[in-house]
């Protein structure tokens, strides 16, 4: 098929698929014969067709299946087979990647140029399966997809390295300077960490497999694998960030922690670090905190209705204890600390003992523990009471002499604030229990306690309705009972889009349940009752369940019923 012939046939389908009139027709083609400028280009410089219904003419011409990259999700393990400068400079988007039968799909403006195909199976080592993409969408992804990776920065920076990355970096590094060789390892570290930044991460998990070494970030509270390295650069990796926290770089055989700031694009967090002995070699966990985080108001965290009455009035009572429940990175401490900030002023002096200090505010005393030093929950807490405090906050109750001084601190007229490991709000009450609380001191001291979990919120971007089958309906009906609001429902989710990295969910929400201690509750707690009998008692004096507050959230629109599952599933 000749030039002139594709473009003929071109208009003819644009013409028969009425995306333009007979009139518009003519004049592509005239202009076309007169001037030598291919009929695509004219139909563009005429707005007569916009790009995605010219690319899908082509594809039904070239018999090539088109794609829509605007509506696909694109796979970061395919974006990682192909650098961003061979993208560019071929106008070529890796889509998907399947490993089993070792395919890469590849969205691109011109298909059929079997040198190109040809090129990139070579530089991927993949068979290339061609898709046909209009112009503009192709360099549009490649703009941000690639600016969402961390492939091309770590790809360049692994060329520069060379096998010099397999020399570890010496501790006189951080006063004489970077040494050249060295540069590519320090540029692959502060990539990893620039983009932990920009992708909203809270832990970043460096992990050494036999093979490779895997670089995975934690986004909303889900782990995602955003970086492949080559095993060979894994110790000058971890080598460069046990430097730059302070830790013994010989020293692989046992757990090691630090922690160290960064600043990148004017922000800095501070990152506590810890490294872990594996049989594959050291992995390295590192725990992102802003430093100018933004503390949460009690209602943006999640707490609403009467869940946040009953909390707002036992955070007025003088005395007492309030405890936050739930496993760990479940919300716990942002929690305490947006009560905190709340009841902070001038007129109170407040103490915390914390392990680690994540948020600094002001106006408040805070400690960290120091067990080398002896510093401890309980010799914290014994200490504290000498402080002349109105206001306690203990980072954990681990043990019984922590449980025992903390009941006595709200004795003598503190109020304080801790957390604990159990599943559920009741479930606190037999544990303090179980760690030889007296039940009288208990029943007395207790004012609240407080359940939580996180859930990741639908991205506002892309949440569409949708109609939830028959079973999932009877499913709400049976857990939300009488809180179910009248009439039908909807619920919603996320169609996965850029803004969301494709995962539908963009920032996270906490679903509570807030328990007041009544004196029927009290009542329970000096008869040593179970969990469920404590439960039973609460919901009947109107509290709603965790997994009840997740549901309303869902139906609201706010999260998914099955972030709810995931978290609140008892």
């Amino acid at each position: 098929m000749n030039a002139s012939t594709a473009r003929a046939t071109i208009l003819d389908i644009l013409l028969s698929g009425g995306v333009i009139t007979d009139d518009q027709f003519n004049r592509v083609k005239l202009e076309s014969i007169n001037t030598g400028i291919p009929a695509e280009q004219i139909l563009i410089n005429h707005n007569f067709v916009d790009p995605q219904k010219l690319a899908q003419a082509k594809s039904e011409l070239y018999n090539v299946p088109y794609v829509n990259l605007l509506e696909r999700a694109a796979s970061p393990e395919a974006l990682n087979t192909l650098p961003e400068i061979v993208a560019r400079r071929y106008l070529a988007f890796p889509l998907s990647l399947d490993k089993d039968a070792g395919v890469l799909s590849v969205a691109m403006v011109n298909p059929l140029d079997l040198s190109v195909l040809e090129f990139l199976e070579k530089k991927t080592g993949f068979k290339i399966k061609p898709l046909m993409a209009a112009e503009v969408d192709v360099k549009l992804m490649i703009d941000e997809k690639y600016s969402q990776s961390l492939s091309t920065e770590v790809t360049e920076a692994l060329k520069e390295s060379g096998e010099s990355a397999q020399k570890v970096i010496s501790v006189t590094s951080l006063t004489s300077g970077v040494a050249v060789r060295e540069a590519p390892i320090t540029k692959i570290v502060a990539t990893i960490l620039e983009f932990a930044m920009k992708s909203r991460a809270s832990d970043i998990h460096i992990e050494p497999q036999e093979d490779r070494s895997q670089v995975r970030y934690r986004i909303d509270g889900i782990l995602h694998e955003k970086l492949i390295l080559p095993r060979r650069v894994h110790d000058a990796v971890i080598s460069r960030v046990k430097i730059l926290s302070e830790m013994k770089i010989d020293e692989k055989r046992v757990p090691q922690d630090g922690r160290f700031t960064f600043r990148a694009g004017g922000e800095e967090v501070d990152l506590r670090v810890s490294s872990l002995p594996t049989v594959h070699g050291e992995k390295i966990v590192m725990r992102l905190l802003k430093k100018s985080g933004h503390i949460p108001s009690l209602p943006e965290l999640g707490i609403r209705g009467r869940a946040l009455k009953n909390l707002e009035d036992a955070i007025a009572v003088p005395h007492g204890i309030i405890l936050v429940t739930g496993p760990t990175g479940s919300g716990k401490t942002t929690t305490l600390y947006s009560i905190l900030h709340k009841i902070n002023t001038p007129r109170v002096n407040i103490v915390t003992l914390e392990d680690p200090v994540e948020y600094q505010i002001a106006g408040i005393n805070q400690v960290q523990t120091n067990p080398q030093a002896g510093l401890t929950f309980a010799s914290g807490l014994r200490s504290f009471l000498r402080q002349d405090p109105n206001i306690i906050m203990v980072g954990e109750i681990r043990d019984s002499e922590t449980a025992d001084l903390a009941i006595q601190a709200s004795l003598t007229g503190h109020l304080v604030f801790s957390t604990l490991h159990t599943n559920s709000a009741a479930g606190a009450l037999p544990r303090l229990l179980d760690m030889k609380a007296e039940p009288f001191l208990l029943a007395s001291s207790m004012t609240c306690v407080m359940a939580q979990r996180v859930v990741r919120k639908i991205c506002e971007h892309c949440k569409e309705d949708y109609q939830p089958s028959a079973e999932v309906i009877e499913n709400v009906r049976k857990v939300l009972d009488k809180l179910l609001p009248a009439g039908e429902f909807k619920l919603y989710r996320g169609r996965k889009c850029p803004e969301c990295g494709d995962t539908g969910y963009f920032g996270r929400i906490a679903v509570f349940e807030v328990l007041p201690i009544s004196e029927k509750i009290g009542r329970l707690i000096l008869e040593r009752r179970p969990a469920i009998d404590i439960e039973h008692q609460a919901v009947e004096e109107g509290m709603v369940l965790m997994k009840q507050d997740g549901y309303l959230k869902a139906l609201e629109g706010i999260t998914s019923i099955e972030e709810v599952l995931r978290v609140a599933q008892t």
